[in-house]
């Protein structure tokens, strides 16, 4: 029996419609499972109070749960690994953090490459260090503090998280741009209780962690070490005021497995931009001292390798080593 052509057509397109069927039906809007962000710090540290609230913020608007999965260690160098060799689906992201770009230089036998393994995603927000000194100190000022560290060489000693972490290279970064020679004084925990007796006399905290002695007149704020003031401390002035080009934050983002697909990592940029821009989030970010650092996918892929760069080069200058 001969079809006419009309119909022929019809039952053709038809047939040629059913085997894309099954596989239309099989593929799945991301995420259709849960998402885990795995953070390199222990839970309640500044770093997962902010990973909490994006993840939260996501799993509200993409009806999936984004679960903060803790994995502390060997700064951050634990739960890069693991992000680093799960599969590249989306389905398990990093917290990327200062860290990152120090470890890449800092860290000689890594098993992954920070820069190859971990493809960009979003930035989520950055925050200020404050440099801080003891209240007795005679300094009241960055300019009256320069003057009186190169009149006394290697007398003043600077508190800092650790060798290689981001409040020793924030205070080794001013040292060579302004050209004194402090002495390093790396603690496993808290400093804040030898900075207010004098047994240390400077240090480069974070503002979230040094406002609460700040205001109450523990310690004398010198300048934070943003590009210009903070909305925080507004009266405090910036490095860059008497150090130009001085700058030096702490920043996080969201990193995935190399060779997730862009369809996910553009679908989770929007979504982290949106997140970013609603006043509740910049509200509880206010809270912790941070601002939200909404990027392109492209621009923050730029941030993480000028900065692995730029600390890379404050590293080799200073010629830290970890012990």
């Amino acid at each position: 029996m001969k079809l006419p052509r009309r119909r022929f057509l019809h039952l053709a397109a038809g047939a040629f419609g059913v085997p894309a069927l099954p596989r239309n039906a099989l593929a799945q809007p991301y995420p259709s499972r849960p998402v885990r962000l795995i953070v390199g710090f222990p839970p309640g540290l500044s770093a997962d109070i902010v990973a909490r609230i994006v993840a939260q913020s996501l799993s509200e608007r993409l009806g999936q749960q984004f679960i903060v999965e803790n994995r502390p260690g060997a700064s951050t160098n634990i739960a890069t690994e693991v992000v680093a060799k799960a599969p590249a689906d989306g389905y398990t992201l990093l917290f990327v953090t200062v860290p990152n770009a120090i470890n890449a230089t800092l860290y000689k036998n890594l098993h992954f490459n920070f820069i190859r393994d971990i493809a960009p995603v979003a930035g989520v927000d950055r925050s200020a260090f404050v440099m801080v000194v003891n209240s007795a100190f005679p300094a009241k000022s960055v300019p009256e503090f320069i003057a009186y560290a190169k009149a006394n060489p290697g007398k003043i000693d600077m508190a800092s998280n650790g060798t290689g972490t981001v409040t020793h290279l924030a205070g080794a970064l001013f040292q060579s741009m302004s050209g004194v020679e402090l002495v390093h004084v790396p603690y496993s925990g808290n400093f804040f209780t030898d900075l207010l007796s004098g047994k240390v006399q400077v240090a480069f905290s974070p503002i979230g962690g040094a406002i609460g002695y700040i205001k109450a007149n523990s310690v004398r704020a010198l300048a934070v070490t943003s590009p210009a003031r903070s909305d925080i401390l507004p009266r405090i002035p910036a490095m860059a005021e008497f150090i130009p080009g001085y700058e030096s934050n702490l920043w996080d983002g969201i990193g995935a497995p190399k060779g997730t697909p862009m369809a996910i990592i553009d679908k989770l940029n929007s979504e982290l931009r949106a997140v970013l821009a609603d006043p509740k989030i910049k509200a509880r970010f206010a809270d912790i001292g941070a601002v939200p650092m909404p990027m392109t996918v492209a621009e923050f892929g730029r941030h993480i390798a000028n900065e692995t760069a730029r600390w890379g080069k404050v590293i080799s200058t200073a010629g830290i080593k970890l012990q």
